[in-house]
């Protein structure tokens, strides 16, 4: 499929998804959001795509935030209905049964830090700035920062960030949890593919199961998930690729992976 504000490549396996809307540091407007969910969509289904790596192009910026201009003329019915629409879309990013990882390279705030939280993992180069502003604007995060956020970093250090609209540079990210690896400057897209070809090789169900099991876990009462991570392993206990994970250990050679 063809999009205008991103790019999309397949290759080995995994998949990198490129915002491309340079000239506004790839804002979040209406058109974004509807090509970021019919991208998504198309690769979760995608057969050849195991993993996904979410950028922005060149060196500025990952998504600097929601587009300004679309926020300033919405009322309060405008307003949720824009906050549901956001909400749904990373959604769809976050369950999408696939590992989706942030390559984040600049700026990264706002609607561009909840994009982030929305992916399985988060990437840094070092020039990476990260933070939720809105509070600046008289909002908070609309796109489901204000509950990611504490549950990413903790209920005291997301309050400081989101009452006081700060800015934190890679190695603070990196220490309070909201990032998992900060790269230096021009290795950051080396890293994530190396890291996609890693998780590539694995058994496509389990790590599909791991996701679940870990997303949908954290919602619910210990009980009631380790009850969940008993069904799975049972399911994934009947597979074929269990069956050749096994075997391949115990006849010692590599795997040969179908997702059936």
């Amino acid at each position: 499929m063809n999009y205008e504000t991103l790019l999309c490549e397949v290759n080995d396996q995994v998949a990198q998804v490129t915002l491309n809307r340079p000239q506004v540091l790839h804002a979040l407007n209406t058109q974004v959001f509807n090509e970021l969910e019919a991208v998504f969509s198309a690769l979760a289904v995608d057969p050849a795509v195991r993993v996904i790596l979410l950028t922005g192009s060149g060196e500025k910026a990952f998504a600097a935030g929601a587009d300004i201009n679309e926020l300033a003329n919405t009322d309060a019915a405008a307003g949720e209905a824009k906050a549901r629409r956001g909400q749904g879309v990373f959604r769809l990013i976050e369950t999408c049964g696939k590992p989706v990882i942030a390559c984040i390279n600049g700026f990264a705030l706002g609607g561009g830090c909840e994009l982030a939280m929305a992916c399985t993992l988060r990437l840094a180069s070092e020039t990476a700035r990260l933070g939720q502003p809105e509070v600046k604007l008289g909002l908070i995060p609309g796109y489901g920062g204000s509950q990611r956020l504490p549950r990413l970093v903790g209920q005291p250090m997301a309050l400081k960030l989101l009452l006081t609209g700060d800015m934190i540079n890679a190695a603070e990210a990196l220490r309070i949890g909201l990032v998992d690896e900060v790269l230096p400057t021009g290795k950051l897209m080396e890293r994530a593919h190396a890291l996609a070809k890693t998780i590539a090789g694995m058994a496509p169900l389990a790590v599909a199961a791991c996701l679940q099991a870990v997303r949908e876990g954290s919602e619910i009462r210990l009980e009631e998930s380790i009850e969940l991570e008993a069904k799975i392993f049972g399911r994934l206990s009947g597979t074929e690729d269990k069956q050749e994970g096994t075997r391949a250990f115990l006849e010692k050679r590599p795997p040969v992976w179908t997702g059936r």
